[in-house]
């Protein structure tokens, strides 16, 4: 069983910080004040998109098939062939 929890998490991420960053972006500016003018929201939300971005794309690399051992046995590197003697 694969289970591979990179691709959940990363889809969650991406969608909570691009609404988190949409929301920061049309918020009212007001709020941020008390922040010393930061606005925090856009701000992680951009962490949490890219951190999104960074788990499905682990995630993808990771569904790969790695080479087994009987397909790399069958490529024989140059000048090592059975015409050769071994």
């Amino acid at each position: 069983m694969k289970l591979d929890i990179r691709l959940p998490l990363g889809l969650l991420f991406s969608i909570f910080g691009l609404l988190l960053g949409i929301f920061g972006l049309a918020g009212n500016k007001t709020v941020y004040e008390r922040s010393l003018g930061i606005n925090i929201n856009l701000w992680w939300g951009m962490a949490m998109l890219l951190f999104g971005a960074v788990m499905i794309t682990l995630g993808r690399r990771g569904e790969r098939q790695p080479v087994s051992a009987a397909d790399s046995a069958a490529v024989v590197p140059a000048g090592k062939g059975a015409a050769d003697g071994g």
